[in-house]
């Protein structure tokens, strides 16, 4: 893995294959922040109306939980929703912001804890911007703890599929519930690496082409179950090209509908 001043993360996989993530920068970050902090705030003007009320009624109790489900909301907040929203927050979502690990596994629950823990080191004066600012990956000292960065979440427009799925039979499309489960559940980054996986097929070994795609089969179906009258049959690779066929199409009202052409996508995508 290797970092370039031109804010990208690009991390390589056991095969060989380089993918590439652009870190978040400070405003887009700072903004992110600012939502939740807003959000935040609205749930706990709310916490202290309700606990106005209790106090009246039990005294330095009521005052001592409030403190502490202060405490909890402020740390809590984060944790859970990104463990829930897999990295994001509701201000990372909208500002498509990922916290993701730094060597491109996957997040852990752990990772995400010791980040929200060390939050109130990072608001002390100085020392979480200059961490930001001195990091080679924009990472403040809950990052590094965790070994996390936060990326951008690229916009992914409907690619041109008829240079990889063209004339292809998506067995998947039998299921159309499945299907949307399975758009559902898959991230944008997720798609995006699968993608470039299958545009760039030819020009990988033998040995890393089998072992990439038989991971990223691995990964699809840990999302969704298929039949098995729908998956008995496919290699590896045929199982990734229908799930991006899935994930990129809408399904059809009809089977018939189904299995139309792809020619009038939009062409973004290019396969070499």
């Amino acid at each position: 893995m290797s970092y370039y001043r031109t804010q990208t993360l690009q991390i390589r996989t056991p095969e060989g294959v380089v993918f590439s993530q652009q870190l978040a920068g400070p405003v887009t970050r700072f903004i992110a922040w600012l939502i939740d902090f807003v959000v935040l705030s609205a749930i706990m003007i709310l916490v202290s109306i309700l606990f106005a009320l209790l106090e009246l009624i039990g005294g330095e109790f009521a005052v001592a939980l409030n403190v502490i489900l202060f405490f909890a909301l402020n740390i809590g907040y984060s944790i859970f929703f990104e463990w829930r929203w897999r990295g994001q927050t509701l201000g990372k979502r909208v500002m498509r912001l990922r916290v993701v690990d730094a060597q491109g596994l996957r997040l852990r629950f752990h990772q995400i804890v010791i980040r929200n823990l060390l939050r109130a080191v990072d608001l002390l004066p100085l020392v979480g911007g200059a961490a930001f600012v001195l990091s080679r990956r924009a990472q403040r000292l809950g990052d590094f703890a965790a070994n996390t960065v936060v990326v951008r979440i690229p916009k992914i427009s409907t690619p041109n599929l008829d240079l990889i799925v063209a004339g292809k039979y998506n067995s998947f499309r039998e299921y159309p519930h499945l299907e949307s489960r399975l758009r559902q559940r898959i991230s944008a980054p997720e798609a995006s690496i699968a993608l470039q996986s299958l545009a760039r097929r030819n020009s990988l070994e033998a040995e890393a082409r089998v072992a990439l795609f038989a991971d990223l089969a691995q990964h699809f179906q840990a999302k969704v179950t298929f039949p098995a009258d729908a998956t008995e049959s496919l290699t590896d690779e045929q199982y990734v090209r229908n799930v991006l066929d899935s994930v990129y199409r809408k399904a059809k009202s009809s089977r018939a509908e189904n299995v139309a052409s792809p020619a009038a996508l939009q062409k973004e995508v290019e396969v070499p």
